[in-house]
């Protein structure tokens, strides 16, 4: 992947949703319309957003973005907004064909998380020729869209990296780590990959690496099964998982075999993540502020199909493959682990405690003082 990022600090990432609802006052103010014979500039509240997101095995998508979304999109339009959604279950072709139905269904704009960044660029032109921009959400689609807004995704990998060698210490000398990395087809899984090689690479052996196919809890299972049995059990002394899912399916592998205090990194702060976090059987997760993408991709859809400017608000540029220069927002993330639960998940309203620590978990959650 060639993505390049030039990306500016973090506060100002962190200060975009600040300024978020002056961008679009600022936007008409000055003047930032397209030619008025165009359609896009001629809209007011009255938008039909379609939302696309890539799968249901990830909470997030079903529990948080999706419901984020609509929420913003109804607060910027005066209530008059309105989102069509669709989930494309990790299947490539019929997000395909869900691009087709929302261009049938004349939407004004499309927010399209992809399920292969490749295979979704035909759908994206077929968009775009059709009048409607696209806004890239969370993975970086191919094809010309015309927006993006993701997490930094460089520094997540740097980030459980540098968790995951910070646990093991002088174990790192010792052993052999195993690396899950996520899907081939997600452009997101190659950066997680890139920024935790250039942490790990050096410090620690990988003794075993696997690209996971579709993110899938089950196919980890089975790469971990495979691992242990390749390495053997004394020889691993950490895992690295690219994200809480698929952490899931490696700490039961690693049950299985007789194997435990593991560290095993994740992400998404998956509420069954954030659990096994607290019991110690998961080491961390990297908690990505869903809020703040999920309004930033509002938002940029919104401006998009106004026909207004972007530059008050996508301070970054992000070059795919097939487009250079795409107007983007990249939101900071934290390291999540059970010293800080309280001041992030808990804090920003993503899970209450009384979620966190049912009967199963109570103990554990009194251990480390979270009440």
């Amino acid at each position: 992947m060639n993505t390049r990022m030039r990306r500016v600090a973090f506060a100002v990432a962190a200060g975009a949703m600040a300024v978020s609802l002056a961008a679009c006052g600022s936007a008409a103010e000055s003047g930032d319309k397209k030619d008025s014979g165009d359609s896009a500039a001629a809209k007011g509240d009255d938008i039909k957003v379609g939302l696309l997101l890539p799968e249901n095995q990830t909470a997030r998508y079903e529990k948080f973005d999706k419901p984020l979304i609509e929420k913003k999109v109804k607060e910027l339009t005066n209530n008059k907004g309105e989102v069509v959604y669709a989930n494309a279950k990790q299947d490539a072709s019929l997000q395909n064909q869900q691009v087709d139905t929302m261009i049938t269904n004349k939407v004004d704009v499309l927010i399209l998380g992809a399920v292969d960044a490749k295979a979704i660029a035909g759908s994206v032109k077929k968009a775009k020729d059709a009048g409607i921009p696209v806004v890239a959400f969370d993975r970086l689609a191919e094809g010309p869209i015309d927006a993006y807004t993701s997490f930094d995704n460089v520094t997540v990998g740097k980030t459980q990296g540098e968790a995951l060698l910070e646990k093991l210490g002088d174990k790192a000398k010792d052993g052999q780590i195993v690396m899950m990395n996520g899907s081939s087809t997600d452009p997101n899984a190659a950066l997680f990959k890139q920024g935790a090689h250039s942490v790990l690479d050096g410090k620690v052996k990988v003794g075993r690496e696997y690209d996971t196919k579709e993110w899938k809890p089950e196919n980890a299972n089975a790469n971990m099964e495979g691992a242990i049995s390749a390495l053997g059990k004394d020889k691993i002394v950490g895992v690295y998982s690219a994200n809480d899912g698929m952490a899931g399916g490696i700490i039961t592998a690693l049950k299985a075999a007789g194997l435990s205090n593991i560290p095993v990194t994740g992400q998404d702060a998956e509420l069954a993540g954030v659990q096994r976090i607290v019991t110690g059987e998961q080491f961390m997760s990297v908690y990505k502020p869903f809020p703040q993408e999920a309004n930033v991709a509002a938002e940029l859809a919104i401006l998009l199909a106004q026909g207004k400017s972007l530059d008050s608000l996508a301070k970054d540029k992000v070059d795919s493959p097939t487009t250079k220069a795409v107007p983007s927002v990249l939101v900071p993330v934290i390291s999540l682990t059970q010293e800080n639960i309280n001041d992030t998940v808990i804090k920003d309203g993503i899970y209450t405690v009384q979620e966190i620590c049912t009967d199963k978990y109570k103990a554990a959650c009194d251990k480390i003082g979270l009440k």
